[in-house]
């Protein structure tokens, strides 16, 4: 069975950090490239960080700098090292993949709370 975990979210004062994991199982982790996506109340979802099977790695500019994605084959699982964190970083995070052509797997979300 295909599956992705993830756990580390938490309620974090601003300036503060956190490390997200993702945890897969049921797959050929590290042929996959990988993503973690958050959703915000009252937004849409939006792709915050990617890394490929390689290592190459890709930010949207609003986490650029502040936020670090990674991966251990050896452990089939996947890090966000989150940084600097601001209230506007609160949401909910999902790391997911696409796993075929037209079907993509996604975690349950671990719930992040920037705030003082």
């Amino acid at each position: 069975q295909v599956q992705l975990v993830e756990s580390g979210g938490g309620l974090v004062q601003p300036g503060g950090s956190l490390r997200l994991s993702c945890a897969a199982s049921g797959i050929i982790f590290s042929i996959y490239t990988m993503n973690w996506y958050r959703q915000a109340p009252g937004k849409q979802r939006e792709l915050v960080a990617s890394i490929t099977s390689g290592g190459s790695t890709n930010y949207a500019d609003s986490v650029k700098s502040r936020f670090t994605i990674s991966r251990d084959n050896a452990k089939n699982t996947m890090y966000l090292q989150m940084d600097s964190l601001k209230p506007e970083d609160t949401a909910v995070y999902y790391c997911s993949f696409r796993f075929t052509v037209g079907r993509s797997v996604w975690g349950q979300g671990t719930q992040v709370t920037v705030s003082s």
